[in-house]
């Protein structure tokens, strides 16, 4: 199938984007074809523009969005990959979402049954410093899933969102340290969507 990689780093050569080589790695065994959208290193604008505002009147959004809404067209499936900063996402994703996931595009209405980007996968890749026990204790994980899995990906229609935080990781160590985290991720891109033939 078409997967998109969506990454957002601002390093690339980070444990991050070891993760990413390693998730598109797996998808390239796993016979699907892949594009990558490096939000930093393509100079997206994340910043929601007065433009933007066209999705509530119908207009055509600006062109920025547009060629990044057909990449997401293209795709059967969506990758993302990305560190959890104050338990979120970083903001240059956050603004590709707000910008590029757009009324009457991405989602229709508060009843969000039939939301726009329906029958497409999601696998999210996370890396965290905290540990699981640390996550699990202040309500973090629930958090990231109600925000991510619910009010993001289920209210646009995504379907099977699958998340996983790699938790411990220290910028200080080489990517190298953690082998067994990048295989894992060269493993789930290389099985994405199998779910669906067995």
């Amino acid at each position: 199938m078409n997967v998109l990689a969506v990454f957002c780093h601002p390093v690339r050569t980070s444990f991050c984007g070891a993760l990413l080589d390693g998730v598109v790695r797996g998808l390239g065994e796993g016979g699907h074809a892949v594009q990558v959208a490096d939000l930093y290193r393509e100079g997206f604008q994340p910043a929601f523009r007065p433009e933007d505002f066209a999705q509530f009147d119908g207009a055509p959004m600006p062109a920025d969005v547009r060629a990044e809404q057909a990449r997401v067209e293209w795709a059967q499936a969506l990758v993302f990959v990305f560190p959890v900063w104050w338990w979120t996402m970083p903001a240059m994703l956050k603004g590709w979402i707000d910008r590029v996931f757009s009324y009457g595009w991405a989602w229709q209405d508060p009843s969000y049954p039939n939301s726009l980007l329906g029958q497409r996968k999601a696998l999210v890749l996370c890396t965290a410093g905290g540990d699981d026990r640390q996550f699990q204790k202040y309500g973090y994980r629930e958090a990231l899933r109600v925000q991510l899995d619910v009010g993001t990906w289920g209210y646009c229609g995504l379907t099977g969102a699958t998340t996983r935080i790699f938790h411990g990781v220290d910028r200080s160590r080489p990517a190298t340290d953690y082998a067994a985290y990048i295989e894992e991720a060269r493993t789930l891109g290389r099985n994405l969507g199998r779910e669906q033939a067995a």
